[in-house]
C-alpha cells in the first residue's frame, strides 16, 4: 500500500526536497526559480537546466532566488560556469531577487561584481531581453 506520495511507503516520513528548480518561459527570458538550499549534493538540476536553456538557444537566462535559502561554493561555481558558458554562446545570465544569505556569500567572493543582480524578478522582466550584454 502507498500514501498519497507516489511509491511512497505507507508509514515512512516523507522529506521535502532539499533543492528545486523551476523553468518557465516569460517576456523572451528564461526564468529559472530556485527553492531551498544549492550545495554538492543538490547542484545537479541547476547545471542540467542551466545546460538545457543554452542548448535551446536562450539568449538570456534569469535565476530568480527569491527562495533560494542557501548557496555553498559548488553552488556558486555552479552559476559561475553558467555565466561564462551564456557568455560563449552570446546569451546572458543574471541573478534577482537574492536572500541575504545568497546575497552576502556573493559579496564576500567577489562574485556579486561579475552577475548582473537585479532586487526582484519583476525588475529584471521589465527590461528588455535585448539589453545590454554581460561582459
Amino acid at each position: 500500500m502507498v500514501s498519497g506520495v507516489t511509491g511512497q511507503p505507507e508509514g515512512e516520513s516523507v522529506l521535502p526536497a532539499r533543492f528545486s528548480v523551476r523553468r518557465r518561459a516569460a517576456a523572451g527570458t528564461v526564468v529559472l526559480a530556485l527553492a531551498g538550499e544549492l550545495d554538492h549534493d543538490t547542484a545537479g538540476p541547476l547545471r542540467e537546466a542551466l545546460g538545457d536553456a543554452l542548448g535551446a538557444g536562450t539568449d538570456r537566462i534569469v535565476v530568480d532566488c527569491a527562495e533560494l535559502r542557501f548557496c555553498d561554493s559548488t553552488g556558486l561555481n555552479v552559476l559561475l560556469r553558467g555565466r561564462l558558458a551564456a557568455q560563449e554562446a552570446g546569451a546572458r545570465l543574471e541573478l534577482a531577487a537574492l536572500q541575504p544569505p545568497v546575497a552576502r556569500m556573493l559579496h564576500i567572493t567577489g562574485a556579486d561584481g561579475v552577475f548582473r543582480v537585479h532586487t526582484e524578478l519583476a525588475e529584471a522582466l521589465a527590461e528588455s531581453p535585448r539589453a545590454e550584454r554581460q561582459t
